[in-house]
């Protein structure tokens, strides 16, 4: 065990498109257990868009993190010593423990994984929280049917290629929206989505118009942007639109310039009479064990497949979330911030 912990802080709050400075890497003394606590060394950190909004101080979803505090995170940890008898040492958990080295916790909010059913990273990710949200957000909002056409934006991400796959396993057509031509190979080659459109491709619009001859009964939201924009014409009636994510406007500071858009997308859901809905996946909490049983069953029939993008070393965790704002992450993103004795 190493003499100190290694946290990194939100060190300011950022305007607009958040730099290395936001942040500040400290080391502090390890904690020590009290009675009912256990300590926690983390072994995988997870990065997710979501924590762009925790940076800022607005009423949100959830609690901003505080000046100073340790930056919110999902975690895979190996308990090292323990005053709680449900969490003895050598035993694996995935909680919210944030960006540091080391964490105490009493076992509010923590769950023990088992490494033998899947990789621990896979906790963080395909069997975690971008899974699950995947899973409940297509399905009790997108509400798939067989035949129908599903669009996914940010589609080799996390959350994006869990959510094609599932539609293809409900009988949908699914076509992704992805940046960059090796990500919509990937998506089409590996994941088996029907097709798979470069947003950044100056052809778009005319693109996405072409691979929805019928229309689009299901459009997945992560990103906003001008990807709404080119998919709002092609709505069908009762079209469904789950809303997960806009990382298009979580950096933005001002209301983006050029044509007010909103006129379109209100008359859209009035004349189709659409269906949309955000939601945090924590509000269908209660679906966690039948998300487990068949997401898990669907990766051991080979139905979904899944990437990682990995980053070594918590040192590196600010650089990696602002390139995963701008898209430079192929996969789940996840920092490795200490060895993982299950690993092969």
């Amino acid at each position: 065990m190493t003499a100190q912990n290694t946290q990194v802080l939100l060190a300011r709050r950022p305007q607009g498109v958040p730099v290395p400075d936001d942040f500040e890497i400290v080391e502090s003394a390890i904690p020590e257990p009290a009675a009912g606590q256990f300590l926690a060394r983390t072994i995988y950190l997870s990065l997710d868009p979501y924590m762009r909004g925790r940076m800022n101080a607005e009423r949100s979803y959830a609690e901003p993190v505080p000046i100073g505090g340790v930056m919110e995170g999902g975690t895979v940890s190996r308990v090292e010593t323990s005053n709680h008898p449900d969490y003895p040492p050598g035993s694996y958990v995935v909680g919210r423990t944030g960006w540091q080295e080391y964490a105490l916790s009493d076992g509010t909010g923590v769950r023990r994984i088992n490494p033998e059913d899947a990789p621990l990273s896979t906790a963080l990710g395909v069997l975690g929280m971008p899974g699950m949200t995947a899973y409940t957000g297509l399905l009790n909002i997108g509400q798939p049917k067989a035949g129908e056409t599903l669009v996914v934006a940010a589609a080799s991400g996390a959350v994006g290629s869990a959510v094609g796959q599932i539609g293809k396993i409900k009988g949908c057509r699914v076509i992704g929206i992805a940046g960059g031509s090796e990500k919509c190979r990937y998506v089409t080659e590996e994941l088996g989505f029907d097709a798979c459109l470069d947003h950044r491709d100056p052809d778009f619009e005319a693109e996405l118009a072409a691979a929805c001859p019928d229309g689009i009964d299901i459009y997945f939201e992560n990103v906003a942007g001008h990807v709404l924009r080119a998919v709002i014409p092609h709505f069908n009636f009762f079209a469904r639109m789950p809303v997960c994510g806009l990382i298009a406007q979580y950096n933005m500071t001002e209301p983006e310039e050029g044509v007010d858009h909103l006129p379109s997308l209100m008359r859209a859901i009035l004349t189709y009479r659409l269906t949309l809905r955000g939601f945090i996946v924590r509000d269908f909490a209660d679906q966690h064990g039948d998300f487990m049983r068949d997401v898990g069953q669907w990766i051991r029939d080979g139905k979904i497949k899944y990437r990682e993008h990995r980053i070594a070393g918590l040192e590196n965790a600010p650089a990696s979330l602002i390139g995963m704002l701008r898209g430079d992450n192929f996969g789940k993103m996840v920092v490795e911030v200490s060895p993982d004795p299950t690993a092969a």
